[in-house]
């Protein structure tokens, strides 16, 4: 047809538009131009709109516009070339095209406020949508829309009460799609309480505003009201949708018994919405959780289609249940016409036998996801957990200064556990953007390592990143202190772990400060430590404390400790039994060491190992009593090692010394 004026060529642009022909729409402005048709207010709104115009179609028509002088003269195409460049992400050329506009309507400003608020850009999103209640524009519902999902991922709760009252004082409130954009947000920034308020308040609750708040109790970790909501939405004979069923199983899931899932169950067949692939999975993902391995088995069977959430939905079920169904399954996924992802081969590799585990990895690298990141770190996993990490060398040499933090975590890790501490340092050091855990098995790889002055270079630097400390960086920290026998450094190392996580010290790390404070000379430092672990002291902590006391010279206390223990409930194990019979050797106290090694099968059921007879023999050579740790020796119920004879041996030359002079 030939085009014979601009409303002609105009009405077929927007034909095409509405049918997301953005070529065939684009094709027609050179053709308009051809015929010396002048593009008018009409012409390049709907093209600006159409899917999928391209970003470089785009920019010729903004030079088109400047020229014809549509961009100043009317702001219909300004907008519309605006939400072009937004959804393109560029939100620069967004913002110049804002500011160049002389004439804008309340949806110019919805559409820069949305653009940004979209893409997390908080401040930028809330500056503009101030500037649009300052112009005296006034309000839309899309305007509450667009700033809402910027104040979402900013977990904002008084900003999104602030918009709530000024939806409130607009009249915005009572539109629906507002307020159920009210209720998602309060939820979202765990402001539950307030969204149940509002929910209550609404004249008008739609499948949306009951979806919102199930969802928001059930995340929340309160499954008993989500339930209960869906309780009163039956009763108010609201039509659940597969969102409502979806939430309200995953809310059943948390709770203590599984009628209430099969009751909800019994709804959605009720309702037609069992075979729908949302609801299936869901259900699927509950049976699984209950071991109930059947009934997930048969929800599946009985999908008309399946999509690839259902399979992983069941093979993770039996791969949670340690079962080889989840092969089983694996295989038949692979002859389907649905193709695994990486999450049906990661929940496959979850504890699977050697053999499979094998045949998994073949599988995955003739499908081509051995440089999956996710799917590699599985399979390390697995090869860790038989102990035959090296069978994953093709794993861990696909690592390097690109790979995720967590990939490049996990292979350090493997480094420490192997002893291989300089490939972990070396690994880490790649890392572009080390987390938390990175460092702290880069300082746990130098410490083992022995390179102390390399760790606590990666400390210092640690802290200037502005990464916190936690517990497993501070017992890398005492570590250090303990074996250079640094007393002031490992008081600093304390009064930073004091400063930084005393509210979360836990009872491992006391007890390395324990140990650090005995074992560079502090007796008092221990002490200290020791009555202010309070009721997180463990049977460790008193064995440390007794272990410091008897190597400072203080014997008895170390015994009248030891009762304390046992009369605070602690039932001595091998090594407190050992600290105690070493503070009897420092101490000279014979008598009472020979009487805690008779006693040590009968009253405490421990069978007296190398190590306690070695330092008894050194308890009676050191106190001179030659023959009886010659008739210790003959009653051992092993052969004495080189350490027995060597002690022995020392006490006659020392005693052989003695008498010469």
């Amino acid at each position: 047809m030939p085009l014979r004026t601009s409303a002609s060529c105009n009405s077929l642009i927007a034909a095409y538009a509405r049918g997301d022909r953005a070529r065939e729409a684009f094709s027609v402005i050179p053709s308009m131009l051809e015929a010396s048709l002048r593009p008018s207010r009409f012409t390049f709104a709907p093209l600006l709109s159409a899917s999928p115009l391209g970003l470089r179609e785009g920019i010729q028509l903004h030079s088109l516009m400047l020229k014809s002088g549509f961009l100043h003269a009317e702001p219909f195409s300004g907008t519309a070339l605006l939400g072009l460049y937004a959804r393109n992400g560029r939100l620069d050329e967004s913002l110049s095209l804002f500011e160049e506009m002389t004439v804008k309507t309340v949806v110019t400003w919805n559409s820069i406020i949305s653009a940004f608020s979209q893409r997390g850009f908080v401040f930028d999103s809330v500056s503009l949508f101030r500037k649009l209640i300052r112009s005296g524009i006034g309000l839309t519902e899309c305007s509450f829309l667009s700033i809402l999902p910027a104040l979402c991922s900013s977990d904002s709760l008084r900003s999104v009460e602030l918009v709530l009252g000024l939806s409130v004082k607009t009249a915005m409130g009572s539109f629906l799609v507002v307020a159920n954009a009210l209720l998602k947000a309060l939820v979202i920034c765990s402001g539950v309480p307030v969204a149940e308020r509002l929910f209550k308040s609404l004249p008008i609750r739609d499948v949306v505003s009951w979806n919102t708040m199930i969802a928001g109790f059930s995340n929340m970790g309160m499954p008993e009201i989500a339930l209960e909501i869906f309780l009163i939405m039956h009763a108010d004979e609201i039509s659940p949708s597969e969102a409502t069923i979806a939430s309200v199983i995953n809310a059943c899931s948390s709770l203590n018994s599984a009628e209430y899932g099969e009751f909800i169950h019994g709804k959605a067949i009720k309702c037609n919405l069992d075979s729908n692939v949302f609801v299936a999975s869901s259900l699927i993902n509950f049976y699984a959780g209950w071991k109930r391995l059947g009934d997930a088995h048969n929800m599946f069977d009985n999908l008309p289609d399946k999509n690839i959430v259902c399979w992983n939905a069941l093979i993770s079920g039996y791969s949670k249940n340690n079962s080889p169904t989840s092969i089983v399954l694996l295989k038949s996924m692979l002859q389907s016409d649905c193709r695994p992802n990486e999450l049906s081969f990661s929940s496959a590799l979850t504890r699977v036998p050697y053999l499979e585990l094998q045949q998994l990895h073949s599988l995955i690298v003739r499908l081509g996801y051995d440089n999956n990141e996710y799917i590699s770190t599985a399979l390390l996993a697995s090869y860790e957990y038989h102990g035959v990490s090296s069978d994953a060398a093709p794993c861990i040499s696909g690592v390097h200064a690109t790979s995720s933090a967590a990939r490049m975590n996990f292979v350090a890790s493997i480094y420490n556990r192997d002893h291989r501490y300089q490939e972990a340092q070396e690994l880490l050091l790649q890392l572009q953007s080390p987390d938390t855990m990175s460092w702290n098995i880069l300082l746990n790889a130098s410490v083992r390592n022995r390179d102390y002055s390399e760790a606590l270079l990666a400390f210092k630097r640690m802290q200037s990143l502005g990464h916190s400390l936690d517990n497993y960086t501070a017992v890398s920290m005492v570590s250090i202190c303990t074996r250079t026998n640094s007393l002031v450094l490992g008081r600093s190392i304390h009064g930073f772990i004091v400063k930084t996580i005393s509210g979360c010290l836990d009872t491992f790390v006391c007890n390395m400060l324990l140990d650090m404070y005995a074992k560079c000379g502090s007796l008092d430092g221990c002490l200290q430590v020791f009555e202010e672990m309070g009721e997180k002291k463990n049977l460790i902590s008193w064995t440390a404390l007794i272990s410091g006391l008897g190597l400072h010279g203080h014997p008895h206390e170390a015994l009248a400790r030891f009762k304390q223990m046992e009369a605070e409930g602690f039932m001595p194990d091998r090594v407190a039994l050992l600290a105690v019979l070493s503070a009897c050797r420092h101490g000279g106290l014979v008598g009472t060491g020979m009487s805690l090694l008779k006693s040590m099968k009968n009253e405490y059921g421990i069978e007296p190992e190398m190590d306690h007879y070695v330092c008894v023999i050194d308890m009676l050579c050191k106190c001179g009593h030659l023959k009886e740790a010659e008739l210790v020796i003959t009653g051992m119920p092993f052969q004495p090692n080189a350490a027995i004879w060597r002690t022995f041996l020392q006490g006659c030359k020392s005693d052989a010394e003695l008498q010469l002079t």
